[in-house]
């Protein structure tokens, strides 16, 4: 009887001793809590802490994020409470029990799966919380870094963590500290955003680019730098040297296809319909490519490459192609010493692959983002396939912008077969026509019963200040 007994009682002094020493461990970090804001002075008859609290409360929400910190710790306190509700059932069920036989493997998985993980982790959560800093003596303001106590994972807490100069200077920059930046839907993708930062530190990241674009697209972009080594394909060859690269299909081997519907460039073919993307329909047969742009068509709204060259010859040197495609057009302009930047999504294809794989430059880039070009730099702006009547009209109005933003004066917007619904077409025509760009080129032409493709080329005009 006594052999019998002895493993139940053993477990339950220890299931015992553990609820002990977590009360203590709830008790300890609220009084740490409590010396905390004691010695900030929230306990402090204060007249500035009452004017910091009832006179500006905005600069305070502004400043720190309390609801974050409120989040945090309620994770915390679910996880403990969690946790002794796990060991009290578990005390209860061996009541009940006559006997047991659990060996001492079981005790040590019990304990580190059911027992030490969850303990462990309110531990990293209750020590990563970052309560506001006093700075200055008279006003008494609250200063903390945003979004720290918004993110559980260390890794996004350490990456969007300021870092300041090492010899304590100001950098080269001209400022204290480098924030390091995530876009603002990362805070309202915050489980995604975890799961996109879970690896360990040096080993390989795991095959999820297509989180990273599903982050991107939702506004969740820039993503922030992760420390771990990207793959590639484990058959990988080297590409074609340039003379053959920019109109031959490149090698199968030389993608990653896990995460589209095909498995090589073959199957992306238009005639497949289940090749996995709808947008730039045939790019990928590159017999059809190469008559784009080079070839004459009875439909007006096509231009030729040497006819919009030809408005300023010798000018246009440097240009950004932004739409959806294999980089067709930028494969042509380099034939014509022009070089150009091809905007590329992997929507539902390796689009990035492969314009890099051609030898020319993919630019992974989304709607959401300012241009990474700096002002008044680029001779010619390309958009066709992807700019179309879908989009938002005050978006559309930031993003035609900051393409004049870009644009030198002097230099080209050539937009290539622009479609929308009849009704619409006023409103977009407005868009394009309030810069005030010379038209060198301007045709409508139906599309459908109900839509109008438009296509031009604007110049943009000298601003003298």
């Amino acid at each position: 009887m006594r052999r019998s007994c002895f493993p139940r009682c053993g477990f339950a002094r220890i299931l015992g001793w553990l609820q002990i020493v977590l009360g203590i461990l709830v008790i300890v970090a609220s009084i740490s809590s409590l010396f905390r804001f004691y010695s900030a002075g929230f306990f402090v008859q204060s007249e500035d802490i009452c004017r910091h609290f009832y006179g500006v409360k905005d600069v305070y929400e502004e400043s720190f994020d309390i609801q974050a910190l409120n989040d945090r710790v309620g994770e915390v306190l679910k996880t403990m409470e969690n946790l002794q509700e796990k060991i009290e059932t578990t005390l209860q069920q061996m009541e009940k029990l006559q006997k047991t036989s659990v060996t001492r493997l079981e005790y040590k998985q019990y304990l580190e799966v059911e027992v030490l993980r969850p303990v462990y982790g309110a531990h990293i959560a209750l020590r990563q919380i970052l309560l506001p800093k006093i700075e200055g003596i008279g006003n008494g303001t609250m200063k903390e870094e945003p979004l720290i106590n918004t993110f559980i994972t260390e890794e996004i807490r350490k990456y969007i963590t300021p870092k300041g100069s090492r010899i304590g200077k100001v950098n080269f920059y001209g400022t204290e500290k480098i924030y390091n930046t995530i876009g603002h839907a990362c805070v309202l993708m915050k489980n995604e955003l975890q799961e996109y930062m879970d690896y360990d530190i040096g080993s390989y990241c795991k095959d999820d680019w297509h989180l990273a674009q599903k982050l991107m697209v939702n506004g969740c972009d820039p993503l922030p730098r992760r420390r771990c080594l990207t793959r590639a394909s484990k058959v990988y060859q080297t590409p074609y040297p340039i003379n053959e690269s920019l109109w031959k299909s490149p090698d199968d081997r030389n993608v990653r296809w896990g995460n589209y519907k095909c498995r090589n460039f073959g199957c992306l073919s238009n005639k497949n319909p289940r090749r996995g993307y709808t947008k730039c329909a045939g790019c990928f047969d590159m017999e059809k490519e190469k008559l784009k742009w080079v070839t004459n068509s009875s439909f007006p709204v096509d231009f030729l490459i040497r006819d919009v060259l030809a408005i300023k010859p010798g000018q246009i040197r440097i240009g950004l192609d932004y739409g959806v495609g294999i980089g067709t057009f930028a494969a042509r302009m380099r034939e014509l010493n022009v070089t150009i930047v091809s905007t590329a999504l992997n929507l539902g294809a390796p689009f990035n692959e492969i314009i890099a794989l051609r030898g020319l430059i993919p630019l992974y880039a989304t709607l959401n983002q300012r241009l990474p070009f700096f002002d008044n730099t680029m001779d010619l702006i390309h958009t066709t396939g992807f700019l179309d009547g879908w989009i938002d009209l005050l978006l559309m109005d930031f993003i035609l912008f900051d393409w004049d933003r870009v644009l030198r004066p002097g230099g080209l917007l050539w937009i290539d077969r622009f479609f929308c619904n009849r009704k619409d077409l006023d409103d977009y025509m407005y868009m394009f026509l309030q810069f005030r760009y010379r038209k060198h080129k301007w045709v409508l032409a139906p599309k459908s019963k109900d839509e109008v493709y438009l296509s031009a080329v604007l110049e943009k005009p000298p601003r003298a200040i």
